[in-house]
């Protein structure tokens, strides 16, 4: 039985999520998910969830891309979430949270930096100054990316997840841009 090797990471295209990318995004997140590592979920969500996700992200303008191989076909992403305004909870739409995820057979290539990379670009422009992040402590890789884009760590949860039989910490990070001048 052979292994599908993926075409070379310069065949990805990195772009905006669109509405129609729904089922796809769904789809990776779902296998991402599958693997019971890297992700809060275990399986994706509906559907009519994802889509809904999707809308109130394009529509509030904030940084979402997927990775797209040469057939269209979603194999990763990574956006960063902002808390939707309110009038009872002020002071917080400088803060995002980073969301990602990467199939399998495209990690340890370079894409994770430059999704992050991408996103932070665009970060930027909606004026997100503060990124978040929560990392499990065995996905040492994806730690080790984060401090090469200059997270820091600001806790530690521990034993804040076991999942088969196993426990494991969770990192949480941050990464701060210099202040807007106004």
């Amino acid at each position: 039985m052979s292994e599908t090797v993926p075409a070379p990471t310069d065949s990805i295209t990195l772009r905006t999520i669109r509405e129609s990318d729904a089922e796809g995004y769904r789809a990776c997140l779902d296998r991402v998910a599958a693997e019971r590592r890297y992700l809060a979920f275990t399986a994706a969500p509906p559907l009519a969830e994802v889509r809904f996700y999707i809308k109130a992200m394009l529509q509030r303008d904030l940084p979402f891309i997927v990775a797209a191989d040469a057939d269209d076909r979603v194999v990763g992403w990574c956006n960063i979430h902002v808390v939707p305004p309110s009038e009872h909870r002020g002071g917080f739409s400088h803060v995002g949270a980073v969301g990602m995820g990467l199939d399998a057979a495209w990690r340890g290539q370079g894409l994770g930096r430059r999704m992050l990379n991408e996103v932070f670009e665009r970060a930027g422009r909606a004026g997100i100054e503060r990124v978040e992040l929560q990392v499990y402590a065995s996905n040492e890789s994806a730690v080790k990316l984060y401090r090469k884009f200059g997270f820091v760590t600001e806790g530690v949860k521990t034993r804040a997840r076991k999942i088969d039989g196993r426990y494991d910490d969770i990192i949480m990070m941050a990464r701060l841009r210099p202040p807007q001048k106004t």
